[in-house]
């Protein structure tokens, strides 16, 4: 896989920050899917981190569900950062960090959930980025995501493929993949599932500006340098109309959703990966169940 150009990947960010929320329609929907999740998880976290908080739009339903909870708000865009510091109660506002993901800012342990929301695809180490994680959870705290998988515009892909060879449509990981690196980065009990949602738009320049509003564009290093011209956005319109069904054309997403456990402090891990778990202590652990 092409790696993310990160500094692209900011500065659309930052473009696309103060209009986010009026597009973001499909990440909201999943937002609030993943945080339905936390009905059927036992938790009371003292620390949240919200990891690419984005605008912030899961602060709120987190402040309400964990109301003694402080939550910590990280994005790598300042200007997502501004949106969310409006969030969360007047007296308690979220603490908001601009800090990359694979490199987290925070000291070993100091967490006891975190969530994050169709982030993790902008991630070049998923490995690492999910070794930060587990580092700063304390033992039993809880990992819970989601990213897109390898499916997710695959019309736009396909209809960019008949058009030219160059990558217009960002690389996806599969689920088998991601929950590997969870194992490898140490996880215990590591559960991945998917779902797929479809978005339609009357045209192909709708959706591509939606993306671009989104601030999700190319941002691999391997993308075509320069502006796109006329004829192959022509050419690229051409190749969408094999996708259209009932008078509009379909966006499709697979959405990966996952949650993963920091081994508690009580366990001990061999060199193979596998946690040794004391038989005193079967029956005690918190399980996530999916809904």
């Amino acid at each position: 896989m092409h790696p993310i150009d990160k500094t692209r990947a900011r500065l659309s960010f930052e473009r696309a920050a103060a209009d986010y929320d009026r597009v973001a329609v499909l990440q909201r929907e999943i937002a609030d899917r993943l945080l339905g999740r936390l009905d059927y998880i036992r938790l009371a976290p003292q620390r949240i981190l919200d990891l690419g908080t984005g605008t912030g739009y899961a602060i709120d339903p987190l402040t309400r569900r964990y109301p003694r909870a402080r939550v910590l708000a990280l994005d790598f865009a300042q200007g997502m950062l501004l949106q969310a510091r409006r969030r969360g109660r007047w007296w308690r506002r979220p603490l908001c960090v601009c800090a990359d993901a694979e490199s987290l800012p925070l000291a070993d342990g100091v967490v006891d959930l975190i969530i994050s929301n169709a982030m993790f695809q902008w991630c070049n180490d998923l490995e690492r980025t999910f070794g930060e994680c587990r580092r700063v959870l304390r033992p039993g705290g809880l990992l819970l995501f989601t990213t897109f998988g390898p499916d997710t515009l695959k019309e736009l892909r396909a209809a960019w493929g008949q058009v030219d060879r160059h990558s217009h449509v960002s690389p996806f990981l599969d689920m088998h993949d991601i929950g590997d690196a969870l194992v490898r980065a140490r996880f215990a009990d590591p559960v991945m599932d998917a779902d797929r949602l479809t978005l339609t738009y009357d045209n192909v320049q709708g959706l591509m500006r939606d993306l671009k509003a989104l601030g999700a564009r190319n941002a691999t290093a391997a993308r075509p340098r320069g502006l796109t011209g006329r004829a192959r956005l022509a050419a690229l319109a051409a190749a969408y109309e094999c996708f259209r069904r009932e008078g509009r054309l379909p966006a499709s997403y697979e959405v990966l959703y996952g949650h993963a456990w920091a081994p508690e402090a009580s366990a001990s891990r061999q060199v193979s990966g596998e946690v040794a778990i004391p038989v005193s202590a079967i029956g005690g652990r918190r399980r996530a169940v999916a809904p």
